[in-house]
């Protein structure tokens, strides 16, 4: 059976995801409070910022910004996780 959590971006129970998938404290609050659906509605975002802002996911800058996304995004905290100002999508 697999594992579920009470998804705090989806706001309900879901499945949950098989390990963390970001290193340190952040993947492990990921694990325990996102669901599968969730993360992947991140992924498809980080590539649209990641396209927006030009970003490099080796360069620790960029890697800080998408961080600040992230958890902005699924976790409702900081100035992070809405849109590219000017985003259209296509």
């Amino acid at each position: 059976m697999p594992r579920t959590v009470q998804c705090v971006f989806l706001n309900q129970e879901l499945e949950g995801l098989g390990k963390p998938p970001y290193p340190g404290e952040l993947g492990i609050r990921i694990y325990k409070n996102i669901s599968q659906q969730a993360w992947q509605q991140w992924l498809e975002r980080s590539v649209m910022i990641i396209n927006e802002y030009q970003l490099n996911s080796a360069n620790a800058e960029h890697q800080q910004l998408i961080e600040k996304h992230l958890v902005g995004f699924l976790f409702n905290e900081g100035d992070g996780g809405s849109a590219p100002q000017g985003y259209k999508p296509t």
